[in-house]
């Protein structure tokens, strides 16, 4: 085994360890939307799983507004700062409902000093959207 897959493999594993949560696969963005459009042909069961993960993630009001919030805040990201003062509910239940969208890989997020920083990733988006477009007419 090469040292470089070696050092991946064994880091891949401490961060596993680490964090005590499985880890998602990695999707090519660049790759075709995981589904045809739902009115073109019947989904598959993987694409079904995976769609339906994502849209239980914002099947939640909370979670709806959350990700809408990120996605028009200037710059295309936003403090958890900017986002708790929106809601009539504590810090740590926004950021409860922050973490399902970024386990669900529709937000990622970065730690500046004390605050994070959210950002909506566009081509999980883009997938969702895709598979609801209507059939060409």
């Amino acid at each position: 085994m090469p040292e470089a897959s070696l050092r991946l493999c064994l880091k891949m594993c401490q961060i596993k360890e680490v964090t005590n949560q499985r880890l998602l696969p990695v999707l090519d963005p660049a790759g075709a939307a995981c589904c045809p459009p739902l009115a073109c042909e019947p989904l598959s069961s993987a694409g079904a799983d995976e769609l339906a993960a994502l849209f239980k993630a914002v099947a939640d009001p909370v979670r709806l507004r959350l990700l809408s919030l990120i996605a028009c805040h200037p710059g295309g990201e936003s403090c958890v700062c900017d986002l708790t003062p929106a809601f009539d509910m504590t810090a740590p239940s926004v950021s409860y409902h922050l973490k399902i969208l970024r386990e669900a890989g529709l937000i990622t997020s970065d730690r500046r000093g004390t605050w994070v920083y959210y950002r909506v990733m566009p081509d999980v988006m883009e997938r969702m959207s895709a598979v609801l477009a209507p059939p060409a007419a």
